[in-house]
């Protein structure tokens, strides 16, 4: 039908009741789509990137009850909220959500803007997260793509076609958006790709976008977890009790200790590391 008339009314039509028809019998429920709030929402958005969503619901609600507002983040110990953040992974995520919480607090007056070009400005928020933090806390139209609406997209509008790149997908995401319920539509659509991801593996790899994920067994960002959690359970330890205890390699260690004091999350004393 696309091929045929465009994006006609009726096409859209057609298109957006087949996402919401999916939606509603198998939408998903997870707590950060129930708890809706600005500071819910920049949590949720923070934990998904990079992480699937059923580790993501468990760790939103442990999060939340330990800090649960902008002014609670921002005044807790960094130690805390790394703490709290293990099992997620990619704890850069964890420092820039202390910073956002810091910045809203001390710039915001505590409120949230509702403005993608503002949080755009914030640490670690990019475009898209920018723009779902609008869409699912404010019920504003936003245009983003990520994965699971990429391949909704890619599905529909390009069938047979290889190496898609979103700037070709936006304009259709526009026009398709339901400005009367965001959020919900933005919700179905992810949901929608979730299922194509296990009936149409090959989808994902149609975009001119994908990316094969490095492995995380033996890779640096490993160690850097490890190391952080050792820290986090003993308080501190030398750098001979790292090497023993990680069974690394002492110079691939130094380097990595030297990035995690430049980035803020472990400091040194004496020959002993803890975190920051």
């Amino acid at each position: 039908m696309y091929k045929n008339e465009g994006l006609s009314q009726k096409v859209v039509k057609t298109f957006q009741n087949i996402i919401y028809s999916y939606f509603k019998q198998y939408g998903r429920e997870f707590p950060f789509r129930k708890e809706i709030s600005p500071y819910n929402v920049v949590i949720s958005e923070m934990m998904l990137q990079q992480t699937q969503t059923n580790r993501v619901a468990e760790k939103f609600q442990q999060f939340i009850r330990a800090f649960p507002d902008f002014q609670a983040l921002a005044n807790a110990p960094f130690n805390d909220v790394l703490k709290a953040w293990q099992g997620l992974g990619y704890n850069r995520r964890a420092v820039a959500l202390k910073a956002i919480a810091e910045k809203v607090i001390s710039e915001f007056d505590g409120v949230l803007p509702a403005d993608v070009e503002v949080l755009k400005t914030f640490p670690q928020i990019g475009h898209n997260t920018a723009s779902s933090i609008v869409a699912f806390a404010f019920n504003i139209p936003t245009f983003f793509v990520e994965v699971n609406i990429r391949r909704v997209y890619i599905y529909f509008f390009f069938p047979g076609k290889s190496s898609v790149r979103d700037n070709l997908i936006i304009p259709i995401v526009r026009k398709t958006l339901d400005r009367s319920n965001v959020r919900k539509w933005y919700y179905a659509l992810m949901d929608y790709g979730v299922m194509l991801k296990k009936t149409h593996p090959e989808l994902t790899k149609k975009s001119a976008h994908y990316r094969k994920q490095s492995k995380f067994k033996g890779s640096t960002r490993e160690i850097r977890g490890n190391i952080l959690k050792l820290l986090l359970e003993n308080k501190s330890l030398m750098e001979s009790e790292l090497i023993k205890k990680l069974k690394i390699n002492p110079e691939l260690l130094s380097e990595i200790l030297s990035l995690l004091i430049k980035e803020g999350f472990i400091k040194q004393e004496d020959n002993q590391y803890s975190i920051a």
